[in-house]
Parts: C-alpha cells; structure tokens; sequence
C-alpha cells in the first residue's frame, strides 16, 4: 500500500466515526443518541477499507484522485445518515449532485455523454424498480442514484445497481435469519448503492485510470 493510500485509510476510518456519531445526535429532531457500538466499528472499518483501496487502486491524476475521494467522503456521510435514520438529507445529497454534475466536462476517465447516460439509466432502473417493490425503495435512493451514474458512466452503473441488489438481498436474508427484522421492516437501500459503487470503482478497468494487466485482474476476477 503507498502512503498515500494509507494516509487516505485512516482519514476514511476517522471519518466514518465522526459520520456515525453524528448521524447518531443530528439534527436533534431525528437522532436516537446511541452510544458507541458494532455499527461506529463497522462504518469505521468499511469506510476505511473503500478510501483507501480507491486511492491505491487509482491511476488518475492526483487531482482527479481527490475528486473522486472527495465525493466518496460525501457517500459515507449519507450512508451513516441512511443507516442511523433512515433518510438521505438534502444538505448533503444537493452538493453531491451539483458537484458530479460540475464535474461531467472535466472528469479525465468518463466520456460526458457516457456520464448523462449513465444518470439517466440509474433513475430509470431505480425508479421502475421503485414501483415494482412498494415501499422498498425512499425518494433519497433516486436522488442519489443520478451523481452516482455521473460519476460511474454507464455501463457500470448497472453494475453498480446489481451489486448492490445483491447485497441488500444477502444481508436482508441474514437478518431475517438472524430474527432481527421481519418480513415488512425496511432495510435502507443508500449504503448498499454506496457500497456497489466503490466495488465498480474497484472492479472497473477504466473508471479510476488503467492499470498493469495483474493488477486489473484482482478486481475483474
């Protein structure tokens, strides 16, 4: 790992501390004010691992690093958010969609076409999903599916998609296993898109810059 990468690791796992116990007291209306737990370990170690496996992973310029990093430090707020209250706020998905959107002409890996195609593939995948599984899926999921699409490209925001379906669905059935939901609960879907979008940022050839061929072949395999 280069330091840089581990440098960007640590940064990642701090933040997903500060995001979790954040989620955990703001805004006072929503927060349950939980204590320290399973889930501020988790959200440490998860966040942690994806910062730094995207900035060892990428071949971009260095500016272009930090973009996609920037927006991935905005990716794990949302999904503490997600995770603790079940929304995704405006304060932070706004930025994120003008941003990506800021970024489409200047982004050095995605074709601007390829970017608006993408974002309109994710809603509209998301959103015919969204009436298929009733109550499944919150409003925020669509309004973070279209910079996740600008940032990815399309095709790989449909990878990105089915990624995340078979996460949910895995870790859906592990808790209902577990008794620890029922067949009606909710399972907020925006940390799973989170978490499919890093993986396609890992898996993806092209995204975060080419790589030597034994070096792709980890993440395509």
């Amino acid at each position: 790992m280069t330091p840089l990468a581990a440098a960007v690791a640590v940064a990642f796992a701090i933040l997903g501390v500060v995001a979790e116990r954040v989620a955990s007291v703001w805004p006072t209306d929503e927060a349950s004010r939980r204590g320290l737990g399973p889930r501020t370990i988790l959200l440490a170690f998860g966040a942690g691992l994806a910062g730094g496996a995207v900035a060892w992973r990428s071949t971009l310029p260095l500016w272009g690093t930090l973009v996609y990093l920037a927006f991935l430090a905005v990716l794990v707020l949302l999904a503490a958010t997600d995770l603790e209250q079940r929304r995704l706020p405006h304060l932070l998905l706004d930025p994120l969609i003008v941003g990506s959107l800021l970024f489409v002409p200047f982004n050095p890996a995605i074709d601007p076409r390829d970017a608006m195609i993408g974002a309109v593939a994710g809603v509209a995948i998301l959103g015919l999903l969204a009436l298929v599984v009733r109550g499944g899926l919150a409003l925020g999921d669509l309004y973070l599916v279209g910079p996740l699409g600008l940032l990815l490209g399309f095709p790989a925001i449909i990878g990105a998609l089915f990624l995340a379906a078979l996460l949910v669905a895995a870790t859906s059935l592990g808790l209902l296993a577990a008794k620890r939901v029922g067949m009606r609960s909710y399972v907020p879907f925006g940390p799973f898109l989170v978490a499919g979008t890093v993986l396609t940022l890992l898996r993806d050839p092209d995204i975060l810059g080419r790589v030597a061929a034994g070096a792709a072949a980890l993440f395509v395999r």
